[in-house]
């Protein structure tokens, strides 16, 4: 697979987690060393450990759906950095867990844009009188 821009890989990235497809997940990331991949309650993931990481989250079937609503792109050359927030669904019974807060940074090369970086973390509470969307759009 060959992603012409770094929203393509994005793209491929949350379908990939919303399918719970690990195969696609790891298609989406760059041959690597380098990679890195940091989420809440698991240890830092480099290299061929980013791949094992996501074999172990994403079972068939077992998807996260979420919309990913997008605060800030940079992107200079063959690099881009795409911070989002992801607002996973409801929960049954009406529960909408927090939004969370996510960088992640694509790198261009032979085969198109890659991801390189995903890191993600809770989202805090708002400050006391704060709205929480007015707080993650005053961030």
């Amino acid at each position: 697979m060959c992603y012409a821009t770094p929203q393509d890989a994005e793209d491929a990235y949350y379908d990939a987690l919303e399918a719970g497809d690990a195969s696609a997940m790891i298609a989406v990331w760059e041959s690597s060393d380098e990679i890195v991949c940091l989420l809440p309650m698991t240890p830092l993931a480099l290299g061929p450990a980013v791949a094992r990481l996501w074999q172990s989250i994403l079972q068939p079937g077992a998807g996260f759906e979420m919309q990913v609503r997008h605060l800030r792109w940079i992107e200079c050359g063959d690099l881009a950095i795409h911070l989002v927030e992801e607002c996973p669904a409801s929960e049954p019974g009406g529960q909408t867990p927090p939004a969370i807060h996510a960088t992640n940074i694509f790198r261009r090369g032979p085969d198109g844009w890659r991801l390189m970086l995903h890191q993600n973390s809770p989202t805090p509470s708002p400050a006391p009188g704060v709205p929480s969307r007015a707080r993650s759009l005053m961030a």
